[in-house]
């Protein structure tokens, strides 16, 4: 509840409109951050990892958390924030485009894949015709789960369909006669209890109590759908962006990773500083 109201009290901030300082691009020489992200590992990736080391560079880090995909983009470009960890580029790049955000990617973060789970199924193959499957209801992690879907051997979708924007309507043949049940990513850990199965988004996951290991099939996560540090396009070339895009380069948050973020698809920068060690 008080990570809710947060998110609640900030929202109310953003949509009443920031004046002076705030609407502004942040100050080269600032030392004061503050973190947008949602509740759970992207969150916990700053605090335990990324906070600590710009810390010692001398800047203060404050950390918000956001329980939906919307507000954290408005409070970013109104400037409440100076960057957010939550999102991967598709989301990005279409929800800046739509809401005309001077948003831009800073860099690619270690991402807990989509996957499908159950409490009703012990594996995918168990699963008889006309299951209830719970999908995220925002357009590019509809596109994830139904490329999953697609590999299970549920659907088949249309040829030449980019699996980047395949939506219900490329749906070519409904093999296991499924019934789709489109909810706010938010809320399919609670879908478990009323479907058969739900694709529950990584961060989503994890912080509702759940394990990637106990995860019946994982999304083979394409750089596309890795998440991101977003900052504003004015902000891109600034020394404290760049301080974050090297914090989030080292082999310091590399350590910790490995130790608390396991089963995470990695970046290619920690994927090279594994090679040269």
């Amino acid at each position: 509840m008080r990570v809710f109201m947060q998110s609640l009290a900030l929202a109310a901030v953003v949509v009443a409109g920031l004046a002076g300082p705030y609407a502004q691009a942040a100050d080269p020489a600032k030392k004061e951050l503050v973190f947008g992200a949602t509740a759970g590992p992207y969150s916990d990736q700053i605090k335990l990892g990324i906070k600590p080391i710009l810390e010692k560079q001398g800047y203060s880090v404050k950390i918000i958390e956001f329980n939906d995909y919307v507000q954290p983009n408005f409070a970013l470009a109104q400037g409440a924030l100076d960057a957010n960890v939550f999102q991967h580029e598709v989301y990005l790049r279409n929800f800046a485009s739509k809401n005309k955000l001077d948003l831009v990617e800073a860099i690619k973060v270690p991402t807990a894949p989509i996957a499908i789970y159950s409490k009703k199924y012990k594996d995918v193959k168990s699963a008889p015709d006309g299951v209830t499957v719970a999908v995220p209801n925002d357009p590019t992690n509809l596109a994830r789960a139904l490329v999953v879907l697609q590999q299970l051997k549920w659907i088949t979708v249309k040829p030449n369909t980019d699996p980047i924007t395949v939506s219900e309507k490329d749906i070519a043949e409904n093999i296991k006669h499924i019934k789709l049940v489109p909810l706010e990513a938010a809320q399919l850990p609670r879908s478990l209890d009323d479907t058969d199965f739900s694709f529950i988004n990584g961060n989503f996951a994890l912080a509702s109590g759940l394990k990637l290991t106990s995860a019946l099939a994982l999304e083979d996560t394409t750089p596309v759908y890795q998440n991101l540090v977003a900052v504003r396009t004015a902000d891109l070339n600034k020394p404290f962006v760049q301080d974050i895009i090297a914090a989030y380069k080292s082999r310091e948050f590399l350590a910790v990773t490995d130790k608390s973020f396991q089963g995470f698809v990695k970046t290619d920068y920690q994927r090279a500083l594994e090679a040269k060690q």
